[in-house]
C-alpha cells in the first residue's frame, strides 16, 4: 500500500473536514450519534454540527448490545431517516462500532462518518470496517463488514481522554509492531508511553498497517486474523468482565492477551526467548496485570465462541519473529493454561 485509503482523512481542522465530506455525500438528513462523554468533551469542537439532532447512548461495553441499537435505530425512525440519509459516529471505538452496526443494517443501510476521538478508535476501531455488537457477554459477536462512508481522524481530541483511556489504545500500538512492522516495533521501543507528545506520528503508522493488511484481506479469510494477536485470550478475560460489575478496558485486556500468546509463541518454538522477554518486559513498562481472572473453565467456554476457530478448535494468532505474526495456529488446554499460568505468577519487572 502507498497510501491511506481514500475514505480515511487526517485534519487538524475537523469541522472543515467535515464540512467538505457533507457537501460531497449531500445528505438529505443528518444526526449525531454521542455518548455522555463525546457530548461534553468533543461535540463542542464541531461548530458545524452542534445544531443537528443528537442521539445520546451510555458509554461502556455493557452497553454495545441489541438494546441500545433499538433505541437508536427507533430515533432514526422518529427523524425520518432515509436511505439518503447519513449518520455521524462521534466517540470512541463503541460509538463507531455500534453506530456503523445501526448504519449499515438501517433500511439495508444508510451512510455514515466516524470521527474517532480516543487513541484506540483511531489507531484501530475505525480502520477496517468492522461493525459490531455484544450479545450474551460474548465480544462482537453480531456484525457485518462495511467501511466508513469517510473517516476523520484529528489527534486534537487525544487531550480530552483521561489517561487510563488513552494507555488502553496504546495496547493495539505495541500489537502493530509487533505482528507486523519491524521498524515500527523498534520505534515504539524507544519511547517511554508516558513522554509520548507526538501522537500524531504513531496513529499514522498505526492506520497504515492495519489498512495494508486489511486491504489485501478484507473479510479477514487469512491474513487479517493477525490483527487478533492477544484478542483471543484478551477478549476471553474482557468478555468475562462483562458478566461482572468490575471494570477493564480494552487495551488492558489486550495487553494481558499478548503476554499470554507471546508465551505461547515461545512454547511452541515461534519465537526466540529474547524476543519474547523484550515484548513482555515492554508491555509490563506500560500495562499493569490484571489481578482478578477467571477460572480456564470459564476462559475455555468463552473461547469456544472465538469468531477464528475451526469447528470445535481453537486457533491462534501468534507472532513467529519481530514484526511478523502466523495464523491459524492450533494449542493445547495444557499450553493454554500454562500461558495463563504464567501472566498470573510472573512479572518481569518490580
Amino acid at each position: 500500500m502507498k497510501k491511506i485509503p481514500p475514505n480515511i482523512h487526517f485534519t487538524q481542522n475537523v469541522n472543515q473536514q467535515l464540512e467538505s465530506c457533507l457537501a460531497f455525500f449531500k445528505p438529505d438528513k443528518i444526526a449525531v450519534l454521542v455518548d455522555e462523554n463525546s457530548l461534553i468533551h468533543c461535540l463542542p469542537k464541531l461548530i458545524s454540527i452542534k445544531a443537528m439532532p443528537l442521539i445520546q447512548i451510555n458509554s461502556g461495553e455493557k452497553n454495545k448490545n441489541i438494546e441500545t441499537c433499538n433505541i437508536i435505530w427507533q430515533q432514526l425512525t422518529a427523524l425520518k431517516f432515509t436511505r439518503k440519509s447519513l449518520l455521524i459516529n462521534l466517540g470512541g471505538g463503541i460509538v463507531g462500532d455500534m453506530g456503523g452496526f445501526v448504519a449499515a443494517t438501517f433500511k439495508r443501510g444508510i451512510r455514515f462518518i466516524n470521527i474517532p476521538t480516543t487513541l484506540l478508535s483511531q489507531v484501530d476501531a475505525s480502520i477496517g470496517g468492522k461493525l459490531g455488537i455484544n450479545f450474551n457477554e460474548l465480544k462482537n459477536h453480531i456484525g457485518v463488514f462495511k467501511d466508513p462512508d469517510a473517516i476523520i481522524i484529528c489527534d486534537e481530541f487525544l487531550n480530552t481522554l483521561p489517561h487510563r483511556q488513552l494507555k488502553s489504545g496504546f495496547a493495539e500500538i505495541i500489537k502493530h509492531g509487533l505482528i507486523y512492522d519491524l521498524d515500527y516495533w523498534k520505534d515504539i521501543q524507544m519511547n517511554l508511553f508516558s513522554e509520548i507528545k507526538d501522537w500524531q506520528s504513531f496513529i499514522k503508522k498505526s492506520v497504515f498497517v492495519k489498512a495494508d493488511i486489511v486491504e489485501k484481506d478484507p473479510y479477514e479469510s487469512a491474513l487479517r486474523k493477525i490483527l487478533n494477536f492477544g484478542h483471543t485470550l484478551g477478549h476471553s478475560v474482557e468478555s468475562w468482565y462483562l458478566e461482572t460489575e468490575k471494570d477493564l478496558l480494552h487495551g488492558e485486556a489486550i495487553a494481558a492477551g499478548m503476554i499470554m500468546e507471546a508465551k505461547l509463541a515461545l512454547e511452541l518454538g515461534l519465537i526466540e526467548k529474547k524476543y519474547f522477554e523484550q515484548a513482555v518486559n515492554y508491555i509490563d513498562q506500560v500495562f499493569d496485570r490484571i489481578t482478578i481472572f477467571p477460572s480456564f473453565d470459564k476462559i475455555k467456554s468463552l473461547l469456544i465462541q472465538d469468531k477464528k476457530n475451526h469447528d470445535s478448535t481453537i486457533m491462534f494468532s501468534l507472532i513467529n519473529g519481530p514484526g511478523s505474526c502466523l495464523f491459524d495456529i492450533e494449542v493445547s488446554d495444557d499450553q493454554i493454561a500454562g500461558s495463563i499460568n504464567f501472566y498470573l505468577n510472573s512479572k518481569s519487572h518490580p
